[in-house]
């Protein structure tokens, strides 16, 4: 059941924000062993309590709501970036916007963070030490992250 909802979830993302790029999971997660590739800029398009649970190797922190745009000034338009949030909601609407203002290699990752936690991939706390857990969003949402994976409220 979880599958077919994630399927349906990334069809009304791609309906709602048809110009933003995907990528999948496993194919960022090949890209970020591939050394010989240059490393994205990795924006995590969650709110700050989610992020300190959980988040990426390396992602940095952006408010999904009022993004702080001009911090990624000092970034070349041309950086790979990849934006992810709970799903990919989010952060495509994020990657949507970082598209108007000129960023040319912005990818969304497809099943967010609940994805890459699903399928077993690392995971770190807000002291950089690995974890398993991950904010849940809200009762709704947290139904497509598995019961194993959810934080117990703070």
């Amino acid at each position: 059941m979880r599958s077919l909802i994630f399927k349906l979830l990334k069809s009304f993302i791609r309906l709602v924000f048809p110009g933003v790029h995907q990528i999948q999971t496993q194919e960022f997660a090949q890209w970020l062993l591939d050394s010989a590739k240059p490393q994205p800029l990795i924006l995590d398009a969650r709110n700050q309590t989610e992020y300190e649970i959980s988040h990426l190797k390396a992602a940095i922190h952006i408010d999904p709501i009022a993004p702080d745009l001009a911090a990624l000034s000092i970034v070349s338009k041309d950086t790979p970036i990849v934006v992810y949030c709970s799903v990919g909601y989010r952060s495509a609407k994020l990657a949507q916007q970082l598209d108007e203002v000129g960023f040319s290699g912005v990818l969304n990752l497809s099943g967010g963070i609940f994805q890459w936690a699903n399928e077993g991939r690392p995971i770190f706390r807000y002291d950089q030490q690995p974890t398993h857990f991950v904010h849940p969003y809200n009762a709704m949402w947290g139904k497509l992250l598995k019961a194993c994976y959810h934080a117990q409220k703070q």
